[in-house]
């Protein structure tokens, strides 16, 4: 990598870790609140009424704070079976094709989620269960994690033009 890529992409790279960190305490969190809703409505004290609901919240935003970082570290989702059976060059044009629909597909849900976002904004709608929330703010995040997957997809195909034509490395299968 050049050096400026290089600088960026390590920069890029602590964000995401920390954003990974910030879902690992969520996941903490959810937990201790879980655990606590269900010795509560078990000794009597009728549970944590929010629990649920935040619950699934949390791993909303979870998801959204770690896909950036797995998708960096080759831990998403893929089936690979077909590309190793491949010969290296038309696999290396399908890993291109893979990053580069992946990269337009995020893109669409930076847009979408910025309209979704916007028109629930405009709108003053409202979230109500048992907590009574603007519903932007649930729907804020999804542009935010499909821009930093958009993002990353950017650097994935940089690493992709600048290594030796083949498979990637960084995601292989466990066969």
């Amino acid at each position: 990598m050049r050096p400026g890529m290089e600088r960026l992409s390590g920069w890029y790279g602590r964000l995401l870790d920390t954003l990974v960190l910030a879902a690992c305490l969520l996941l903490f969190i959810m937990t201790i609140m879980i655990g606590a809703d269900v010795v509560s409505r078990n000794i009597g004290g009728g549970g944590i009424p929010v629990s649920s609901e935040l619950s699934e919240d949390i791993l909303y935003l979870m998801t959204l704070l770690a896909a950036p970082w797995l998708l960096r570290q080759g831990q998403h989702i893929r089936v690979d079976i077909i590309l190793r059976t491949l010969p290296v060059r038309v696999a290396w044009l399908l890993e291109w094709a893979g990053d580069i629909v992946g990269f337009f597909c995020c893109l669409y849900f930076v847009w979408y989620g910025l309209l979704i976002t916007a028109a629930s904004y405009s709108a003053g709608s409202i979230n109500i269960k048992t907590l009574v929330t603007p519903e932007w703010w649930t729907l804020a995040p999804l542009p935010l994690g499909f821009a930093l997957l958009s993002i990353e997809f950017v650097f994935r195909m940089y690493r992709l033009s600048t290594t030796e034509i083949g498979l990637r490395d960084d995601a292989v299968s466990a066969a």
